[in-house]
């Protein structure tokens, strides 16, 4: 009778399976398990670093601190102008041009982590980023503080893919929603508390030097972040082969990108010429499309597998979603504080305490609701987003017809529940959309979901924005702003579209 191997698998190994991959296929030896997805097949350790969850601490305030610059220099704008007597123009590319150069590199970047290593990416990355914040806090001119910016949002896009694609290969089963649970809450409270925390520099140092340290801050902080990330991430395996990256396919898809990411910045800074280029989008987007279709088919690793979309339909979803999402709500807080400074004068603190109870209502729901995808799923962010609707609609109907002082009530609240609706969306949706990815395109994947958020963002930014001002002009501030939070439900009702699609194909 011929020698047959059994091998036995329990219940919580079975359950941690499927979670990761959603495939019953697995095959478990001695070390190692070995998955196929696909055509992928990924060898993963059996026993998890001891260390996991300190590296992860490292990587959230690293991806904190990058995340944080997109919104933090808001509300030194006014003080940014004064101090180095530029135009609005000028400045505004201040805030726009960090928000490009950020969406540009996030795939390449992190491509290249899956390539090469992701304590390496995230060294070349933190010290690109520390040593251009050191370069705004000191420049003497607007001029230098737009292109320090520029290489400051660049580094910014090498560093924050790292983070999903170390959480794709140090964890898995609930432990994965757990760990996106806490990388949701740090995209949350980054976006939710940058006007707060803007505000308490620049009035505890004046609106002088204020606007300088929001920037200096982070040389210190990232330097002991540099210090834990070389003890602490795992580098790339010594005897794994060096992989050929996908040159062409990152320069068209940067053209592509460029193509729609630049109108939409320029468009805040009041250019409208930019916009002609919306045309390039679809054509360098069928070209990336081909090319990567042709590295695949000779046999190279492509920048980024087009093939997820077709073998992971909840990758796909999960990027609309997270695209659309970001593209309603992210705008928002930059209209508010506008319309707060403007419309209302109060100071830059006065509107980022306003805002906060949006950051703490993110702060108890993000880590709660890791723990709960894996077992609720897609549904989550069907309830999430439509209480953060409901919130914003409720914002605003009594927000805008309040006095200034009457703020608190008419309007924080609301916030509140935005923020328990909103941290139950960005985690979950990570999860979800990441779960069955192979380790070896964490990276690149994670990347180009964060990518989208990118794009969201800046696009929702500029079209809350252009409306605000435009019925500002004719019917004041307060019309204004609740005609742009009524654009937001619009977008944010697209976003629960694709949620109730995923749910029920899923299903």
């Amino acid at each position: 009778m011929p020698h047959r191997a059994f091998t036995v698998l329990t219940s919580a190994d079975r359950a941690a399976s499927n979670c990761i991959w959603g495939a019953p296929r697995q095959t478990r030896q001695v070390h190692e398990e070995t998955v196929d997805v696909g055509s992928d097949r990924e060898t993963a350790a059996e026993s998890p670093d001891p260390r996991r969850w300190r590296i992860l601490a490292v990587t959230l305030v690293v991806g904190f601190m990058s995340l944080l610059d997109v919104t933090i220099v808001n509300v030194a704008i006014p003080s940014i102008q004064e101090g180095l007597e530029s135009s609005a123009s000028t400045v505004q590319w201040v805030v726009s041009g960090y928000a490009l150069a950020f969406g540009l590199t996030l795939v390449a970047g992190g491509r290249l982590g899956d390539a090469y290593g992701r304590r390496r990416l995230m060294v070349v990355g933190l010290l690109g980023f520390v040593a251009s914040s050191a370069a705004v806090g000191f420049a003497p001119n607007a001029e230098l503080v737009v292109v320090a910016r520029l290489l400051q949002g660049a580094s910014a896009g090498l560093l924050t893919p790292q983070s999903t694609g170390l959480i794709q290969q140090l964890f898995s089963g609930a432990e994965r929603g757990r760990a996106f649970g806490y990388f949701g809450l740090t995209v949350s409270l980054a976006s939710a508390t940058g006007p707060l925390l803007g505000g308490l520099i620049i009035g505890a140092a004046g609106e002088d030097v204020g606007w300088r340290l929001l920037f200096l801050v982070n040389v210190p902080i990232g330097l002991v972040a540099l210090v834990a990330i070389a003890r602490l991430v795992p580098g790339r395996d010594p005897d794994a082969q060096p992989e050929r990256i996908d040159l062409p396919g990152a320069a068209l898809l940067g053209l592509c990108v460029l193509c729609l990411l630049y109108p939409l910045v320029s468009v805040e800074s009041g250019a409208r010429e930019p916009l002609v280029l919306l045309v390039g989008v679809p054509l360098f987007a069928w070209a990336f499309g081909r090319w990567e279709h042709r590295v695949r088919r000779r046999g190279h690793a492509p920048l980024l597998d087009l093939d997820l979309l077709r073998r992971l339909p909840g990758y796909g979803s999960g990027l609309l979603i997270g695209t659309l999402y970001f593209t309603g709500f992210t705008g928002v807080f930059l209209t508010a504080s506008v319309w707060l400074q403007d419309s209302r004068e109060v100071s830059a603190l006065h509107a980022g305490l306003l805002l906060t109870p949006f950051a703490l209502g993110s702060a108890v729901s993000s880590p709660l609701a890791g723990r709960l995808v894996s077992r609720v799923g897609r549904p989550l962010t069907v309830v999430a987003i439509s209480s953060m609707m409901a919130a914003v609609a409720l914002a605003a109907v009594v927000g805008p017809g309040q006095t200034t002082s009457d703020l608190w009530w008419g309007l924080a609240p609301f916030l509140l529940l935005a923020g328990l609706g909103g941290g139950a969306v960005v985690s979950p949706n990570i999860t979800l959309t990441l779960q069955e990815v192979p380790p070896r395109m964490g990276g690149a994947a994670g990347g180009a979901l964060q990518t989208g958020q990118r794009i969201g963002s800046s696009l929702g930014a500029a079209l809350l924005m252009t409306i605000y001002q435009v019925v500002t002009a004719s019917h004041g501030g307060d019309a204004g702003f609740r005609t742009a939070l009524a654009t937001a439900l619009a977008v944010l009702s697209l976003a629960l579209t694709a949620a109730v699609v995923s749910w029920r194909t899923t299903r």
